[in-house]
């Protein structure tokens, strides 16, 4: 890999035994394979057992999850946070365990679609639950730096299954909570749309 990013640095007019590049290439190397850690992670092993029996039947949230992934296309970072619930009926996960599922599927080159699509499917397959939801919001830089270079645009993707996509009572109690502004930390960032715009 690392001779593969000295020719890159060659291929785009740069010296790459000059003092500023010399470890670049070790560098870099470093960064892509922490960045893409999510391919060797184990989704049994991450969750370590921490899934419970428990006699409880509400909506279980954790919001404003901070990820960070990189764009399978061009390979610049997407960034922001990631909003999920389910609805237990007789196991609920470890509240740790959650972000820490997130993590598996942003450390790859990913597309937020389907990074949204494989955090609900994991959740639901692993607990069996009534419903998950999960929506997440970044910021692309290859939006941002690049193409149409619009600065302050953000995406919004959701996934509803179960009870969120066949009950829009419980669809909008979800949107609304994440959405509260006495529950948000973060005033700096854009609200979530209502449901009808998600």
């Amino acid at each position: 890999m690392q001779e593969t990013i000295r020719r890159l640095l060659a291929e785009l007019g740069e010296n790459p035994a000059r003092e500023g590049l010399v470890d670049t290439p070790k560098r870099v190397e470093k960064a892509l394979k922490f960045l893409t850690s999510g391919y060797a992670a184990d989704i049994d092993s991450v969750l370590n057992n921490a899934l419970f029996t428990v006699d409880y039947n509400e909506m279980v949230i954790v919001r404003d999850i901070d990820f960070y992934s990189l764009c399978e296309h061009h390979l610049l970072p997407f960034f922001g946070r990631c909003h999920i619930a389910y609805i237990p009926q007789g196991r609920v996960i470890g509240l740790s365990k959650i972000p820490r599922v997130v993590e598996v599927f942003a450390r790859r080159l990913q597309i937020q679609e389907r990074m949204t699509s494989e955090i609900a499917d994991t959740i639901l397959r692993k607990i069996d639950p009534l419903g998950v939801a999960v929506v997440l919001e970044a910021t692309h830089l290859c939006m941002a730096m690049r193409g149409v270079e619009k600065q302050n645009s953000f995406a919004i993707t959701s996934a509803m299954l179960g009870v969120f996509q066949h009950d829009a009572r419980t669809r909008l109690e979800f949107l609304e909570l994440i959405r509260r502004p006495e529950l948000n930390t973060r005033a700096s960032w854009p609200a979530i749309p209502h449901a009808s715009s998600v």
